[in-house]
């Protein structure tokens, strides 16, 4: 029976990540792209014979619904906050901010601010102030614990903070709200605020941590007898409803300061110059995001996948939607560009594999993508030449401005990236046709590739990172954060979108192998692969605190990658299906201003 620890194991050897071999001249990306252009001026004219020899072949359809943003709804949002008076205006408080952050003295308050800065979206302004802060913390606790002596409160928010920012901290720090029988003290459970940071900080765990394991199990009790009473301090309330509905540790940056921001103005003792720097910096990032989303929007209207793969998901707003949960900082609008065109086509060349395509040709298509030549497309059918060319032409233009603004040839890299996903793509169209159902760990073993995650990552930290050789081969040392974050994305894929996939026919899912392999239901084949998403959460804890500060950007994504895996399935299929949860984040983060 598969079990928690296969995610603990060791992580499978990555022969894709690894780069060999010599760098090429800009010649010969200058040609390559040259090349590009040439080819892309030929689309119209090969999709426009598209099909004359598909007809006689029976295909599967999803019955996608087309966009419900269209192109010229997208290019027509627009901003009133990408003045110069705004980014003045918000530099002035971010330097009022800092003077308050400088003359705070107790640890407490301190801790406490920190947090609001975070959860208002601002951290990103004040990155050498919480590490200053948090450093003193450290020192203090040298000398002094007397400021947090039983206080659950304080005690768990600095556990968490800690943590959460790279600080080792033992877990026996809540040895002293524990009875001698191991337990935590009855009397804590009138201690709302401190249970719900207990709460918060259990979800910092690594494995085998069982005083964090009892503390969630405690605190998750009585924080929902919480809720059930009545005269409830209101504030207080929306925090625990919220943490209970998903912890802050798994929560996407961007919409938790959306939705704080307005639970922050309930404050009584809220900070005014914190909120009305909360708003301004949102609407001013907002902007930003709107930027991109035109540009983003454009390229995909002229590749013309859209328009001319009818039986893919035209999904262009949901998949930059994924990248602004994923990178949202302002500074990082080159990343994002570059997210929302890979998540855009990998969205469409997954629906070739599990929609539309025959196994002859997801061989043929998967030996193109391998040849990464412009003639492999030749024996394609016409509608897998548009796709095949959008994803050359689009691939080699990002290796071209890497090597242009970097200096390095990163083009072996994304090839083999683009490559073992298509593989993946087809051993899972394989199983399929042949109606074969994997065990549970074969089909992880293939299927944290095929979620297309360890691709995703593998563009963003090129985007990232100074791109020298040096630091390709130093992509070995993420493997284990790369696959837990892949995982996480597989698993709550399945549990959002098994049910709709097996319907219209696709590979079995984790749920269906776990089930066919024990003979489980599916209410609790769902509850094991909950159990896996939170074992592998408590391995990606445990792998971030390894890695440098310099590596902070990119473990920060892969982290946001599962976190906004967990977001766009919690109700479903958030990303297949626009209109319901999906929609509403949209019209929040990216299209409605706080005012």
């Amino acid at each position: 029976m598969a079990h928690s620890s296969m995610l603990t194991a060791s992580v499978p050897k990555w022969d894709f990540i690894k780069v060999h071999g010599k760098g090429i001249s800009n010649r010969t990306i200058l040609n390559r792209r040259f090349h590009v252009v040439q080819v892309q001026a030929q689309t119209t004219k090969l999709v426009a014979t598209a099909n004359v020899s598909d007809q006689k072949i029976v295909r599967r359809y999803a019955n996608y619904h087309p966009p419900i943003w269209e192109y010229d709804y997208i290019q027509s949002i627009k901003s009133d906050y990408l003045g110069k008076s705004c980014n003045e205006q918000a530099m002035k408080l971010v330097g009022e901010v800092r003077t308050m952050l400088d003359k705070v003295m107790d640890p407490l308050e301190m801790l406490e601010l920190v947090d609001s800065l975070q959860r208002l979206g601002l951290a990103y302004h004040f990155e050498n102030e919480t590490k200053r802060i948090l450093e003193s913390i450290v020192k203090v606790n040298q000398s002094n614990v007397g400021w947090k002596k039983n206080n659950l409160h304080a005690t768990a928010l600095e556990f968490r903070l800690l943590r959460q920012h790279g600080y080792k901290v033992a877990q026996e720090v809540f040895s002293s709200f524990m009875d001698e029988t191991g337990d935590f003290r009855a009397g804590l459970n009138e201690d709302c605020k401190g249970l719900l940071n207990l709460y918060e900080a259990s979800f910092f765990s690594v494995e085998g941590e069982n005083i964090l394991e009892k503390a969630r199990d405690f605190a998750t009790k009585h924080l929902k007898e919480y809720v059930k009473q009545k005269n409830k301090d209101e504030y207080l309330s929306m925090l625990v409803e919220h943490a209970l509905d998903n912890p802050l540790h798994w929560r996407v940056l961007r919409l938790e300061a959306r939705w704080f921001i307005d639970v922050y103005e309930r404050q009584e003792n809220r900070i005014p110059i914190l909120l009305e720097l909360a708003k301004l910096d949102f609407n001013i990032v907002q902007a930003v995001h709107q930027d991109d989303l035109r540009d983003t929007s454009k390229w995909w209207k002229d590749t013309g996948l859209g328009q001319k793969l009818s039986f893919a998901r035209d999904r262009l707003m949901e998949n930059f939607l994924w990248t602004v949960g994923v990178v949202f900082d302002p500074k990082l609008g080159n990343v994002r560009r570059n997210s929302t065109k890979v998540n855009a086509l990998i969205t469409t060349i997954d629906d070739v594999y599990d929609v539309y395509g025959t196994l002859d040709e997801l061989e043929l298509f998967t030996q193109a993508v391998e040849r990464w030549e412009i003639n492999s497309m030749d024996p394609l059918p016409e509608y897998m030449k548009i796709c095949f060319l959008a994803l050359f032409n689009s691939v080699n233009i990002m290796a071209y401005d890497t090597l242009k603004e970097k200096g390095f040839d990163s083009l072996h890299f994304l090839k083999k990236a683009w490559a073992n996903l298509c593989k993946s793509y087809l051993l899972e169209a394989k199983w399929y046709y042949s109606g074969y159902t994997p065990t549970l760990q074969e089909y992880l073993d293939n299927a944290w590739i095929s979620i297309s995650a360890p691709l995703i990552l593998t563009h963003a930290y090129l985007a990232t990172n100074s791109t020298r050789k040096e630091c390709l081969e130093c992509f070995d040392e993420y493997s284990n954060i790369i696959y837990c974050s892949s995982m996480i994305l597989r698993l709550a894929d399945d549990l959002g979108t098994s049910s709709d996939e097996i319907k219209r026919g696709d590979v079995p899912k984790s749920i269906q192998c776990y089930m066919h392999e024990t003979g489980s239901s599916e209410e609790e084949a769902r509850k094991h692969i909950r159990k896996l998403i939170d074992a592998t959460w408590k391995k990606m804890n445990e792998d971030r605190i390894a890695h440098p500060p310099s590596s902070h950007t990119f473990v920060q994504i892969a982290l946001n990658l599962a976190r906004m895996a967990q977001c766009m399935y919690q109700h479903g299929d958030g990303h297949g299906i626009e209109d319901h949860e999906t929609k509403d984040r949209v019209l929040s983060l990216l299209i409605f201003p706080i005012r």
